[in-house]
């Protein structure tokens, strides 16, 4: 790691992908809305292995580990500076002491509090509104639930590191909440911004920190019609019990596997597979997202536009690295 930096009475959020991009997309925008800027890179070691490699123009590209970066936030009204951890993957053994390892660099930063943020699925439909549900470390921070109306979590299991980790900060002597926004179980390979847009209206209740969500309320109400539009034909050719895939249960994708919250059992309902659009990208898309990473360049503030506009296309993964790096400087 490298040499720490000072920080005020900081808290830390850590977000992984998983269901809905709800974590990630809620870590990207608090990212993007409060013009963080990256200040250290986790090196995992052996706990990561390489499951793929990246081909471009017929050319294998060096392999690589997932990457874990920490970004920073000054909050200007000498509250909490904020920590932001995002990790790329979460790795496929070993996640205790993985958790143990990032929480003793959150120490080192003086670290008061650990948030992490998850999803839940539900039956809920797109057009309801996303309910959060949550858990703390302590009866103290489910009381603080309560306050902020928050359904408590009281009993199940949070799968992955998003509850790991709160689990290691309890062992370290922190405290600790995580965050799980609702979402369709029928829609968990799509992006939903409606939950990640819940989750992080609790934490600026919790913290304080006010954040511009309106980029992301627009985003919400277009997604909740497009899925709603979608759900309507499906049920209306096929009924409400259709499915529009088979069951994605052995899917393989450990990432959106390891974010689920286990609050309710497992019930049946529409499937959608979500496989992204043609990797074939076609050079008027190409242009826009040239154009969008040279307004994010100059202003951060505009990044969740590119992150919304890589989403559509289905390359976020595929830029990811870029996107990240226009949080290496400050201002």
């Amino acid at each position: 790691m490298p040499e720490t930096p000072k920080l005020n009475r900081p808290w830390f959020v850590a977000v992984w992908p998983g269901m809905g991009h709800v974590a990630l997309n809620a870590g990207v925008y608090l990212l993007a809305k409060l013009g963080m800027t990256a200040v250290a890179e986790f090196e995992a070691g052996e706990l990561f292995d390489v499951n793929a490699v990246e081909v471009k123009g017929g050319v294998i590209q060096p392999a690589r580990r997932p990457r874990n970066r920490f970004f920073v936030w000054a909050d200007p009204e000498k509250r909490h500076d904020l920590v932001l951890f995002l990790g790329e993957a979460q790795p496929p053994v070993g996640k205790f002491p993985f958790c143990r390892q990032v929480i003793e660099y959150a120490r080192g930063l003086g670290v008061e509090r650990v948030l992490t943020f998850a999803a839940m699925a539900t039956e809920m439909r797109p057009e309801h509104l996303s309910r959060v549900f949550g858990a703390a470390t302590d009866e103290r921070g489910v009381d603080e639930l309560r306050r902020l109306d928050v359904t408590v979590l009281e009993e199940g299991n949070i799968g992955g590191l998003n509850g790991v980790l709160l689990g290691a900060a309890a062992l370290g002597g922190l405290r600790g909440t995580c965050f799980l926004g609702e979402m369709p179980q029928v829609f968990t390979q799509v992006p939903f911004p409606k939950a990640s847009l819940a989750i992080l209206e609790a934490f600026s209740a919790l913290t304080g920190i006010e954040v511009d969500l309106d980029e992301l309320t627009d985003q919400a109400r277009a997604v909740e019609e497009q899925l709603g539009e979608l759900l309507a034909r499906v049920e209306e050719q096929y009924g409400p019990q259709a499915r529009l895939a088979e069951d994605n249960e052995d899917e393989g994708d450990e990432e959106d596997d390891e974010d689920e919250a286990a609050g309710e059992p497992p019930r049946e309902g529409v499937e959608y597979r979500y496989e992204g659009p043609d990797e074939t990208v076609a050079p008027p898309a190409v242009q826009r997202i040239e154009e969008l990473f040279a307004r994010a360049a100059n202003d951060r503030g505009k990044a969740f536009e590119l992150k919304r506009e890589l989403d559509r296309l289905g390359l976020f993964k595929r830029y990811e690295d870029r996107f990240l790096d226009l949080f290496k400087h400050g201002d």
